[in-house]
Formats: structure tokens, sequence, C-alpha cells
């Protein structure tokens, strides 16, 4: 009997790791066809041991973009960069991990951590107190480099941002809340990148909905970079790290003088608009608020003449004080 148990184990963890070889080849195969079709477009700068890619465009007083939770600086490149107009110089990073950015050996994903990484781009191109323009998770990431290196910036302009510290994470976003980094390793490199094909239309019509994606997202958009296991491990870091330290951040926002700025959809599948933006005018003095009937989490892509014309309105108040 012990026998025929020790040979069904043995036959169950042979074919487990067969489907993990097979997992693995397929993850390779797709990321291999991401990196042809939406190749790195920028340029590259070291900050801390860590390797931030970024594009920038125009001239002027600089305006510093921070993509969300799970993006990359396509989120806003393509829609806010190329029609910005002129009078500013746009810079978009790649956060640590994500898109074409390498995080150092030992990153945490921390907001205090992704503060740092920004306080050393600002540093590293010369920026002379740019605005900050975070979108999701950006929006927490950018209030953190506020209230940790004030100095350093001249406002904010936040689009659907996360503000607050949620307690039960939505179960969309439990698959990737992988605490251990080798397991997270291992999910990345075989099951993650397949089921994110798979699940690709649940995914963005609850990121963009009401409202429709592009239609050439995927590529011209740059949403195939995400089909890369390290942008995974780097989502899944992200999330974990950031509910470390948000509520830590969420009780200083009082600290915080600067001209700030939140642009939310009142049609969010994501974050709740009322408890993550209305709710913050209590919080931050002389906050400007603008609410956006109908619109999803991607206001940047659903009203990009809106957004465009907040953030210079915030950009004029900041850099006239600054």
């Amino acid at each position: 009997m012990l026998y025929v148990i020790f040979g069904v184990a043995v036959a169950l963890v042979a074919a487990a790791l067969l489907v993990a070889a097979y997992l693995a080849h397929v993850t390779r195969r797709i990321a291999r066809r991401a990196e042809k079709a939406v190749p790195a477009m920028g340029k590259f700068v070291d900050i801390n041991g860590n390797r931030i890619h970024y594009v920038e465009r125009g001239e002027g007083r600089p305006i510093l973009m921070i993509h969300g939770l799970g993006g990359t600086l396509h989120h806003l490149r393509r829609p806010l960069m190329e029609s910005f107009g002129d009078g500013y110089r746009l810079i978009a990073i790649d956060r640590a991990g994500s898109g074409y950015s390498m995080a150092a050996p030992g990153f945490g994903g921390t907001l205090a951590e992704q503060a740092r990484q920004v306080a050393g781009v600002i540093a590293a191109l010369g920026l002379e107190k740019p605005l900050l323009v975070g979108h999701s998770l950006g929006g927490a990431v950018a209030l953190a480099t506020a209230l940790d290196h004030p100095d350093k910036i001249s406002g904010l302009a936040l689009i659907s941002p996360l503000t607050r510290f949620e307690p039960q994470l939505p179960a969309e976003f439990k698959p990737l809340a992988i605490e251990s980094p080798l397991r997270r390793r291992l999910v990345a490199h075989t099951i993650a990148v397949p089921m994110s094909v798979k699940n690709a239309p649940m995914v963005l019509d609850r990121v963009f909905g009401p409202q429709q994606p592009p239609e050439d997202y995927a590529v011209a958009g740059g949403a195939m970079v995400s089909l890369r296991p390290q942008h995974f491990y780097a989502t899944s870091t992200d999330l974990v790290g950031s509910r470390r330290d948000l509520a830590q951040y969420e009780a200083r926002y009082a600290e915080l003088s600067m001209p700030v700025g939140i642009l939310f959809g009142t049609e969010d599948r994501v974050l709740d608009y009322q408890r993550q933006g209305v709710a913050m005018t209590e919080r931050i003095a002389g906050l400007d608020l603008e609410i956006v009937d109908g619109v999803g989490h991607m206001p940047q892509f659903a009203v990009t003449d809106r957004v465009v014309a907040f953030i210079r309105r915030i950009a004029e108040r900041a850099f006239t004080l600054a």
C-alpha cells in the first residue's frame, strides 16, 4: 500500500512539474511577443540600484507623471502627453519594476520606497520642483513624495487617486496579495501571464468601465507591456508593499501646504470616489476637487481635454507659488 501511495505522489509531482514547465514556456512566448510589439521607447536613469525607464516631451516647467497599480507610463503618455500642448516639460516614468523599469534586489514596493525613487528621478533629471501627476496608486505615491520630500515639488494633480487604506481587499485584487517573494516569482513565471490574457476583458471592463478602452490600446496604448512575468511580480510587490504604510501617510495629509488637486469620475469601479476623493476635502486645506459625472477610473482616456485643463490649472497655481 505504501508503494502505491508513494507512486501516486511521485506521479502527481511529476504532473505538476510538467504543467508548471508548460506554463513557463507559454509565459516566455507571450512575453517575447509583448516585448516585440511594444518595445522600450524611452531613456533610462539609475536611481539607488533601480533602473527607471522614462519618456519626455516639451520644454518649460516640469510635470512628472506617475502611473498606477499594474500600469505603465503609457497610461499617461498617450492620452495626456500627446494632447497636452506646449509650455511644459512632461515626463512619465515606469515605476520601479513596472513596464521596462527594473527594481533593485530587495525593493519592497512601500510608498516610502517609491517616494524615494520619485525624489531620485527629480534629482537625476535636474527637475526644478515639478508638479506631480499621479493616477490611482500613483496618486498615493505622489502624496507620499509630497509628505516626505516637500522641498522637491511644487504641487500635486491627482487623477482617480488611492488616498485611503482599505482594510478589506476587493476580491479582484486578492490574487495579487502574495506576501512571499518566492511564491510571487513562481506565480509570475507560470500562471500569472496566461491568466492575465484570459481575464483581460473582465479587467478592462472594471478599469475602464463604463467607458471602453481605445481600440488600439494593446499595442499603440502599450497595454501588452504588462504581459511579462516581471511586470506581474512588480504589481504584486506594489500591492503588498503599499498596504504596509498607506495608513501612516493618510494620517499626515494635514501637513500638506502646497496646491493639491483631485479629479475623480463618479462611475469609478476601482476606487470609491466619495471615500477616496470627496472626503479628502476635510483632510487637505484648499483642495481643488473636480468630480466628473459618468466617468470611470480612466478619465485621462475618457475626457482627456478636461484632465489636461485640470492639470494645467493646478500647475499654474503650483508654479506661481513655488
